[in-house]
C-alpha cells in the first residue's frame, strides 16, 4: 500500500513552525526527536482523510487554552462567525449547555474540519447538537425569556438525567479503624476485586467535556458526586484489601492530577511491605486528545521523573486513552505527547465507546452504516499500533446523558465490532468483546448464535460484582432494535441466572453500610464538594 500511495515527504519543522503550536512543545517535540520524518510521512502517507500532521495554515482558535460554558460557548461562536461559520441552532445547544456544561481546549476546535464541521466527529464529541434533548424541553427553553426562566427550564431537566447508572452509590468501599471509626472512601469505588477506583479531588475537572459524558455529577458538581480527599485512608484500606493489583485513578480526568499529589499515593508503594500487592497504577485520561500540549511542556517533566521513578520500581503505570476517531490521534501534538510519555516507561492504552454521529456512522434512513463505522474503527486500531498504543476495549453507550442520540441497536453494534474483530490482526485486536456497563458488571455481547432454530444474543462477564459468573456464557432473546443492555430478556426462565443473587448482594452492600453507621463511634467521610466546573479553568497553570 505504501508503495502504492507514496510518501508525502513532510518537513516536520515546518509544519511546527507554520501550524500555529506552541513555542514550547514545538521546542521540545524537536529536541527530543519525538515526531521523526519516517513516521510522520508513513501515518500521513496511509491516512492522509484524517490526518492534519502536514497543517501549515494558521489555526483559526489561538486567543486561550480553552472556552468554557456560556460564555465560552458564545466566545467560539464569534470566532466562526468572524470566519463565515455559522451553525446555528445557539438557543437549543445552550440548553444542553445549561445541564451538561461546555468546555472545549483551543486543540480539540483546532483539530475540527471546520468546511465540513457536521459531519466531523470531533465536533459531536463537544458541542451539543440540536436534538439532544427531547422536542418539547427544547421548544419551552427557546420560548422563555433569556435567563432565570431558561435556567428554571434546564434545572428542572437536569433531575432527569441518571448521573450515576449501575448502581454507583454502592460500590463506595468502607472499613473501621483500630478506634471503631468507621472510614467511607466518599471518593472511591471498589466493584471488582483486583481493581478500586479513586476519584481524586484533583481531578475533578476536564480537559473538554464530552458531551456524551458519564460522569457529569461530577463536571457540573453535584451533591452526591465522588470527591476523594484523604489519601492516608486509601493506603488503609488497601492495605486491608490484598486482592486490589490495580489502582485507577479517575475523574473528571485523572490528567490533571499534579506530580506532587501522585507522588503521594505511590511513593508508599515502593517502600511500604504491607503495599506490595499494588503493582499498577491507572490514570484515566482524555488529555492526549484534548490537551496534549500539557505533556509537551518542561513543567511536566517532573511527573515525567516519577513516572521514571515507578518503572524503576516495578509500578507499571496505565495510560487509559479513550481515543474513538483517527483524527484524535493523528496530529503533531499528540504523536509527540504519546511518544513523549513512552520515553518515561508508561503504558497507553486506549479504551472507547461507540457513539453514533462519533465513532458510528448511519445512512440517510439512519440506519447503521456497518461497513463505514468498521472502518474507523480498523483504521484507528491501525494507527494506535503504528504508535504501540493498546487497543483495550470498546464498549456500549451506557444509559445515561442523552443515551438515545448516541445509542444504536446491539445487533448492530455488533455486526460493527464483529467486522473490526475479523479485518485486524490478532495483535491488534481489542483486548476483550465489547462490553456493556449494568450494576451486575460489565457484560460482554460475544456475538449471535442459534438455539433450537431461534437467534439469540451469546453473552458473557468479563467484570462481576460475583467474579465466579464470569465462568458462564448465557443466551438473551436477540431484539433487532434493543440498544440497552438492560432491557435484554432471558432466552429461557424469566431471570438471568445471576439477578437473584445480584439482588442479594445490592441489599447487602446497601444493609452492611448501614450497620456499620450505626455502630460506629464515629463516622469520618469527607464531605467535600467540588465546584461547579462551568467556572473557567486555565489549563495553563496546571503543567
Amino acid at each position: 500500500m505504501l508503495d502504492r500511495v507514496g510518501f508525502k515527504k513532510i518537513d516536520i519543522e515546518n509544519i511546527l513552525g507554520e501550524g500555529g503550536y506552541p513555542q514550547q512543545a514545538r521546542e521540545i517535540a524537536l529536541k527530543e526527536g519525538l515526531l521523526p520524518s519516517g513516521l510522520v510521512n508513513r501515518l500521513h502517507s496511509l491516512y492522509p482523510r484524517y490526518s492534519v500532521l502536514a497543517r501549515t495554515e494558521k489555526p483559526m482558535f489561538t486567543d486561550q487554552n480553552s472556552y468554557t460554558g456560556v460564555k465560552g460557548f458564545r466566545a467560539v461562536i464569534g470566532i466562526l462567525e468572524q470566519n463565515g461559520i455559522n451553525i446555528g441552532h445557539i438557543d437549543e445547544r445552550e440548553l444542553f449547555i445549561e445541564v451538561y456544561r461546555f468546555l472545549a481546549t483551543r486543540h480539540t476546535l483546532n483539530c475540527i474540519d471546520w468546511q465540513n464541521y457536521e459531519s466531523d466527529g470531533v465536533f459531536q464529541l463537544v458541542f451539543p447538537q440540536p436534538g439532544m434533548i427531547r422536542k418539547g424541553v427544547a421548544e419551552k427553553y427557546v420560548a422563555a425569556e433569556k435567563g432565570k426562566s431558561r435556567t428554571r427550564i434546564a434545572a428542572d431537566y437536569m433531575q432527569e438525567t441518571n448521573p450515576h447508572d449501575g448502581n454507583q452509590q454502592l460500590n463506595k468501599p468502607w472499613f473501621k479503624n483500630e478506634d471503631g471509626v468507621l472510614e467511607v472512601l466518599a471518593g472511591s469505588q471498589h466493584k471488582y476485586p483486583q481493581t478500586q477506583l479513586i476519584f481524586d479531588k484533583s481531578t475533578q475537572h476536564c480537559f473538554s467535556f464530552c458531551t456524551y459524558c458519564f460522569r457529569h455529577a461530577q463536571v457540573r458538581g453535584d451533591e452526591d458526586m465522588f470527591l476523594q480527599k484523604d489519601i492516608d485512608q486509601v493506603h488503609d484500606y488497601l492495605r486491608l484489601h490484598k486482592e486490589i493489583t490495580d489502582i485507577l485513578i479517575t475523574g473528571g480526568d485523572g490528567g490533571f492530577m499534579p506530580a506532587e499529589r501522585l507522588e503521594q499515593y505511590v511513593h508508599p508503594l515502593f517502600h511500604d511491605p504491607e503495599l506490595m500487592h499494588v503493582r499498577t497504577v491507572r490514570l484515566g485520561t482524555r488529555s492526549l486528545t484534548f490537551q496534549p500540549e500539557m505533556i509537551l511542556t518542561r513543567k511536566y517533566e517532573k511527573m515525567l521523573g516519577l513516572f521514571d521513578e515507578m518503572h524503576d520500581n516495578g509500578i507499571q503505570l496505565a495510560w487509559m486513552a479513550h481515543f474513538s476517531t483517527p483524527k484524535e490521534v493523528l496530529n503533531p501534538m499528540t504523536v509527540a505527547a504519546v511518544r513523549r510519555l513512552q520515553q518515561h516507561g508508561v503504558v497507553i492504552r486506549s479504551q472507547s465507546p461507540m457513539m453514533k454521529h462519533i465513532s458510528l456512522f448511519t445512512h440517510a434512513d439512519g440506519s447503521v452504516d456497518i461497513d463505514k463505522s468498521a472502518q474507523n474503527w480498523i483504521d484507528l486500531a491501525q494507527i494506535m499500533g503504528t504508535l504501540h498504543i493498546g487497543f483495550h476495549s470498546m464498549y456500549c453507550a451506557r444509559p445515561t446523558g442523552e443515551h438515545h442520540y448516541y445509542t444504536a441497536p446491539l445487533a448492530d453494534v455488533a455486526k460493527v465490532f464483529d467486522k473490526v474483530y475479523r479485518s485486524l490482526p490478532s495483535i491488534a485486536r481489542p483486548s476483550r468483546y465489547i462490553s456493556m456497563t449494568t450494576s451486575a458488571g460489565k457484560l460482554s455481547l460475544l456475538g449471535l448464535s442459534e438455539i433450537n432454530g431461534q437467534t439469540v444474543f451469546a453473552l458473557k462477564f468479563n467484570e462481576s460484582r460475583n467474579m465466579e459468573w464470569m465462568d458462564k456464557v448465557f443466551h438473551a432473546k436477540y431484539n433487532q432494535e434493543t440498544n440497552d443492555v438492560n432491557l435484554l430478556i432471558p432466552f429461557e426462565g424469566d431471570k438471568f441466572f445471576f439477578e437473584e443473587e445480584l439482588a442479594e448482594l445490592e441489599k447487602e452492600l446497601a444493609n452492611s453500610l448501614k450497620e456499620a453507621m450505626e455502630s460506629a463511634t464515629s463516622i469520618h467521610m469527607d464531605r467535600t464538594f467540588q465546584v461547579d466546573q462551568s467556572e473557567q479553568v486555565d489549563h495553563a497553570q496546571i503543567y
